[in-house]
């Protein structure tokens, strides 16, 4: 394995670049960009990196699938750590191009909902097509296939385009979460402002499956932050869930709802225990008031409680 390298979705000049640029280690790796998330994942799976930059969520369109998806299937993978970046577009024309010349625009599919409330007020006319990243619809730009690009002001220089317009967002506060992805083993000591991250597949679909799978982190106080669903491709219906929830996995009431999970769902695919980017972990507020019974000195008098009792000094 290469150790010293580090993919991340490309081409140069991706937000993900972006992101991967604020870790510290990136300034001693040699950064590798990939023409997708697969591509990217991939490279860690077959020993290529140590590790992937890869985006997993916007505040605005929620999940970013492609990573979702490729975390849930095929040889498991692993999140260390997570970045989150404030997102704001420009829009990049080949030097000359005026808003009244563009007929055509191009970017991260997720980019779109983030810019369209500007596009219906300012290109109502034009015509939007996908990229497989906003520095990959610049590229395109360059090439003369589209108009113009939404991606980072930061990419024009990169692929010889102007921001004719800077600081684009429907949505003032706007973030890309991103996620460093790597081989299987030990999760990092918990912080105290943790986040664990798993996929969970249902038995079979009957009333309450979905309400059984939620009571094991309600019953130990554990605070879900997101859920959403992704379709398994075994037919429909077919229903996997992608899931993160406060704290770590070393939290008792955190393993033992990883283990409940495991009792009653056929497969559970833990994706790791790590800490909250921008959260400060020794801030109360951050850590949050646990419900009365759910922590871990009160899950340990309860198991004493219990080993009393089989041994006749309950």
């Amino acid at each position: 394995m290469s150790a010293s390298r580090y993919t991340y979705l490309g081409p140069e000049g991706t937000f993900t670049e972006a992101a991967l640029r604020t870790l510290p280690e990136a300034a001693t790796r040699e950064l590798v960009p990939m023409v997708s998330v697969p591509t990217a994942l991939d490279a860690v799976r077959g020993g290529e990196a140590a590790a992937a930059l890869v985006p997993i969520e916007n505040s605005v369109e929620g999940g970013v699938t492609a990573t979702l998806d490729e975390l849930a299937t095929g040889e498991p993978l692993m999140i260390y750590r997570e970045v989150l970046l404030d997102i704001a577009f420009a829009l990049l024309v080949r030097p000359g191009t005026a808003l009244g010349d563009i007929k055509t625009v191009t970017g991260h599919p997720v980019a779109q909902p983030q810019v369209r409330n500007w596009l219906a007020a300012n290109l109502p006319e034009a015509v939007w097509e996908s990229a497989a990243s906003n520095a990959d619809g610049a590229r395109l730009v360059q090439e003369g296939r589209y108009d113009a690009a939404f991606a980072g002001e930061f990419a024009a220089p990169t692929y010889g385009l102007q921001p004719l317009v800077t600081d684009i967002h429907d949505a003032r506060t706007a973030q890309t979460r991103f996620v460093l992805v790597g081989r299987p083993a030990r999760p990092a000591a918990r912080s105290g402002a943790d986040r664990t991250s798993l996929v969970i597949w249902l038995g079979d679909d009957h009333p309450g499956a979905l309400l059984e799978l939620l009571q094991e982190f309600a019953a130990r106080g554990v605070n879900m932050m997101r859920i959403e669903s992704r379709p398994t491709g075994e037919g429909i219906g077919r229903y996997c869930f992608s899931v993160d929830c406060e704290g770590h996995i070393t939290d008792r009431r955190v393993g033992e709802a990883l283990m409940g999970l495991k009792r009653i769902c056929p497969k559970v695919r833990f994706l790791g225990s790590y800490p909250r980017a921008g959260v400060d972990a020794s801030d109360p507020a951050v850590r949050g008031e646990l419900r009365p019974g759910t922590s871990d000195s009160e899950f340990e008098a309860a198991a004493d409680w219990l080993a009393r009792c089989q041994d006749g000094r309950g």
